[in-house]
């Protein structure tokens, strides 16, 4: 018996150190580094712009109008970040005053705050009625939807600013807020009402046998499964209204209600464009949903995902 073990021990270990097994692990072991250097490429790819936006916010200006350029500056400062976030301690900006940036990122973030979560409540709601009709008027209803959203932005900037005067809601963040909402809302009742149908409705049905009604059912089957997909369509929406521009230049004058895009755009004057201030606008405002895609990561993927896999 020991003689056995010990041959078939050798046999074992010489299949392994064969000739066609090394070639398969060497094989094995070129295709995980290629694999690695492709994502590593693809990672500096996505990243060197956001490196190179920082790199210009803490290089001062007779740095960045260098030749050749500094690819690393010889002597960084934070003296940007500075003038943004204490905009009355600094020096001017040009002939007048730094802009409040910060009034602007608090327009932002409340504005794209609310336009995410009424959309998501009512457009979620909406989803879900058209994703449990059964009748083709309600795929006809998801279409027209779907093309309202598709109107280009510039075709409607004058009805929409003739309502908003009529109203008085020009220069005011709830005018803002409902321009934001009605081409916002669309894409959440698309987007959603695809996520709902992969839910199965046995699972409705059952709970509607142990006598939960359909507000319930929907409260406690519907509403728990449907989170990343809610989480993932949330974040798009925040996105959508935290980067939109051209609403937020038409329908504002002051920085009672001017958003964070154009504050940005007004580091740009007729004789002087501050690179370094404008470098440092565009950090500041991708810090909400770098935060808001990190601590929502899990629910994020698995939203995106959720649609690939039936049954």
């Amino acid at each position: 018996m020991g003689q056995r073990n010990i041959d078939g021990k050798l046999k074992t270990l010489t299949a392994k150190s064969s000739p066609v097994r090394r070639l398969q692990n060497l094989r094995a072991i070129r295709a995980a580094a290629f694999t690695y250097a492709g994502a590593l490429l693809l990672g500096l790819l996505i990243l060197a712009p956001f490196l190179w936006l920082f790199i210009t916010s803490i290089s001062p200006r007779y740095e960045l109008a260098a030749a050749p350029p500094h690819w690393a500056p010889q002597h960084p400062t934070f003296l940007n970040y500075q003038k943004l976030l204490n905009p009355s301690g600094s020096a001017a900006f040009t002939s007048g005053e730094i802009p409040p940036f910060g009034e602007a990122f608090k327009n932002s973030l409340a504005v794209a705050v609310a336009v995410t979560l009424v959309c998501l409540l009512l457009g979620s709601l909406a989803a879900y009625a058209l994703a449990r009709a059964r009748s083709r008027s309600a795929d006809r209803l998801i279409y027209l939807t779907i093309g309202l959203r598709m109107v280009p932005e510039i075709s409607l900037v004058i009805p929409l600013y003739i309502l908003l005067r009529r109203f008085g809601l020009i220069d005011t963040r709830f005018g803002l807020f409902l321009v934001y909402a009605s081409f916002t809302l669309p894409f959440v009742i698309w987007i959603m009402q695809g996520y709902f149908r992969t839910i199965p409705r046995e699972l409705e049905e059952a709970a509607a046998i142990d006598g939960c009604s359909r507000s319930q059912a929907l409260l406690r089957i519907v509403a728990p499964l449907s989170l990343p997909g809610m989480v993932a369509t949330g974040l798009f929406t925040f996105l959508l209204a935290w980067d939109e521009f051209l609403f937020a230049l038409l329908f504002t004058a002051t920085y009672s209600s001017k958003t964070i895009t154009v504050a940005i755009s007004e580091f740009t004057t007729r004789h002087l464009i501050d690179y370094g201030l404008m470098a440092t606008g565009g950090i500041l405002a991708a810090i909400p949903p770098v935060l808001i895609a990190l601590v929502f990561q899990k629910k994020i993927i698995q939203g995106l995902t959720a649609g690939a896999v039936k049954g």
